[in-house]
């Protein structure tokens, strides 16, 4: 990447703070962090056909290589804030919205869920802290606490003064993000002007993908397929539900350009206006409105999408003031080159905006870094408070 004349912000880019790390390293079964003999680095792994790997692996074979291993490498990238200042550097990135990467705190026991949740959070706010105005972050929630602790969880990270949104996973409170249980949280977190960073994490049954993917076809499938596919279903349940209806304030960051909704937004709304049950009970009425109004009114794009097509799709279906820059670092290092240099993916995913919308148009700097700025209040560097001077927190 050259040295643009604007900011770029990069808004999809995570990190394993140290508590996170120690739990993981703590754990024995998905997700968990593991050391191998014969590799150099400890070795991520979430990923349940990644746990059908673990459970054939004897770590007790030094012949075994990285290669062999199940996961990924946890590197300086994944937790070492320098790490993450000298990658926006050698980038040109100005600002990074930085987040826990999944699986976030969905395993965790409710009991455990609240505390643990405030600790990270309180990791992110102190490393935005020591680098003012270059990280803001999405905080993640403690979805299996109580009601009760989750919703004040919500006050608490409205209160942090470099939180600008949470992210959350597609499960929600375990039974999607359609279930009732949830829109109490959702309205939480609208109403403190929180957006709401929908990322994927488990896919589609590992079955989908056939015998021969956990030892041949590594994570292509479940990464470029179920990923998206998950995040696709994911929203279109909530529309189906009415979730956007009930809560007109929420606003989503979808990850990776939304899935394949841009692509499917019209077969999604073809096949609903021509459900017959849908039709008899009165859901598909004049007032209604579309998946593709949804998506320009209460929706935003990352531009995780690594082509220009890719990327035109979703600017058509959302618009090009929904659309923000990111790079999913850690994930997508360069394999045969150094990481403290120029990594692929990342140019990539900025090539895509200026060949999709002209280099260095307005459209492109909007894309790059003014979108995120303007919707994220990145231009702000405090809390919103009230005349007594407290932060404004609505719960």
């Amino acid at each position: 990447m050259g040295s643009p004349t604007y900011r770029v912000v990069d808004i999809h880019t995570h990190m394993y703070p140290p508590a996170y790390v120690q739990l993981l390293e703590s754990r024995n079964s998905i997700p968990l962090i593991r050391k191998f003999a014969g590799a150099k680095e400890p070795r991520l792994i979430i990923l349940p056909a990644e746990a059908e790997s673990l459970d054939k692996i004897n770590s007790e074979k030094p012949e075994k290589t990285s290669s062999h291993l199940p996961g990924r490498p946890v590197t300086t990238h994944y937790s070492s804030l320098s790490q993450k200042l000298h990658f926006m550097d050698t980038h040109k990135i100005d600002i990074s919205v930085i987040s826990l990467a999944n699986p976030w705190l969905d395993f965790l026991a409710p009991e455990d869920a609240g505390e643990s949740a405030k600790s990270i959070n309180q990791e992110f706010s102190n490393m935005c802290a020591s680098a003012p105005g270059r990280l803001f972050f999405f905080a993640t929630l403690p979805l299996t606490a109580p009601p009760e602790t989750l919703l004040a969880a919500v006050g608490h990270v409205r209160s942090l003064k470099y939180c600008r949104g949470v992210i959350l996973g597609t499960t929600g409170l375990g039974k999607g993000l359609d279930d009732p249980a949830l829109v109490p949280v959702l309205r939480a977190l609208a109403a403190n002007k929180l957006t709401v960073f929908l990322h994927p994490h488990y896919g589609l049954p590992s079955e989908v993908y056939g015998p021969r993917a956990t030892e041949e076809y590594g994570h292509v499938l479940p990464l470029a397929l179920g990923f998206p596919m998950e995040t696709t279903i994911a929203v279109a349940r909530m529309f189906l539900a009415g979730v956007f209806d009930q809560v007109p304030e929420l606003r989503l960051l979808l990850a990776h350009s939304g899935g394949t909704l841009p692509f499917l937004a019209g077969r999604i709304e073809s096949c609903i206006v021509h459900d017959g049950h849908l039709v008899r009970e009165g859901k598909v009425g004049p007032s209604r409105r579309s998946i593709g109004q949804v998506l320009k009114e209460q929706i935003y794009l990352d531009a995780v999408v690594y082509s220009e097509v890719g990327l035109k799709a979703a600017i058509d279906a959302s618009g090009v003031d929904r659309l923000m820059f990111g790079t999913d670092h850690p994930f997508f290092p360069p394999l045969n080159s150094d990481e403290q240099g120029e990594w692929e993916s990342v140019t990539w995913n900025a090539e895509a905006v200026r060949k999709a919308l002209g280099d260095g148009s307005d459209a492109a700097k909007a894309v790059m870094g003014g979108n995120a700025i303007e919707v994220l209040r990145l231009h702000e560097d405090g809390e919103t408070t009230s005349d007594s001077g407290a932060p404004d927190v609505f719960i």
